[in-house]
């Protein structure tokens, strides 16, 4: 999780549809964060709950990518690498679950964070079981997940849950490169609970997971990403193609 975030610097601004900038560069303002509205796109992003389920409070961010399975997140591998004893929750505002609350049920890290919690390998995937014999994504639809792409090519928005707020917030901007292996945007009001938050292009493809370089960030304002490169892609096509538990 994001550390020393500097609660209440950031006021944010209520949300309207015109408030929200379009991910691929479109109407509105650049490195502002409101609360997201209740789309579709928003619908597949969720907040992470431990094994009390609701009854506790969200710690992590994370969100449905596309798989055969149709059953498949992707977050911050400092968020799942605790086990699959917690809930995803689609959705996740003020206390309901619109969605539905999706218990976890495998959990894939990289190779690089299991041996030595590397930054430069903190993404990873995890598997939700069925509800009621539908799949996650048959519910919320899932983003395609996009290793490879340059970074700052086009405006990404990043979703989050803040673990301070029970809403989602938002942001669009355009990420800058931090080194070679991270990336970096400029994003007031991502405080703790926001890892894990996906960035999502123009295209509706995951190509930056809140994360990486300090965990996330040592500040509220400013947001990392590992650049997701040839080892995300091994482990996405990995768990996408993985054997799954019987529900």
């Amino acid at each position: 999780m994001k550390r020393n975030a500097l609660l209440g610097a950031v006021v944010l601004l209520a949300v309207t549809s015109a408030s929200e900038a379009a991910a691929d560069g479109g109407p509105g303002p650049l490195g502002v964060t409101v609360v997201a509205a209740a789309t579709a796109e928003s619908a597949r992003v969720g907040a992470l709950f431990g094994s009390a389920g609701l009854d506790g409070g969200h710690f992590c961010t994370a969100s449905v990518v596309h798989s055969d399975h149709r059953d498949l997140l992707v977050g911050a591998a400092h968020c799942l690498e605790a086990g699959d004893d917690f809930f995803f929750v689609p959705g996740y505002r003020d206390g309901r679950a619109p969605y539905g609350v999706w218990k976890v049920s495998r959990v894939f890290l990289p190779d690089g964070w299991a041996s030595g919690r590397d930054e430069d390998s903190d993404v990873a995937f995890a598997a939700v079981r069925a509800r009621a014999g539908k799949r996650v994504e048959d519910v919320v639809g899932g983003n395609r997940f996009a290793a490879g792409t340059a970074t700052g090519a086009t405006a990404v928005t990043v979703t989050g849950y803040p673990d301070s707020r029970e809403v989602p917030v938002r942001c669009t901007d355009r990420a800058a490169a931090h080194s070679r292996t991270q990336q970096r945007i400029d994003c007031p009001g991502f405080t703790g609970g926001t890892s894990g938050s996906p960035w999502v292009d123009g295209d509706g493809r995951v190509v930056g997971v809140l994360g990486g370089h300090e965990r996330g960030g040592a500040t509220a304002d400013v947001s990392y990403s590992v650049v997701l490169g040839a080892e995300a892609a091994k482990l996405y096509r990995h768990a996408a193609s993985a054997a799954r538990d019987a529900p």
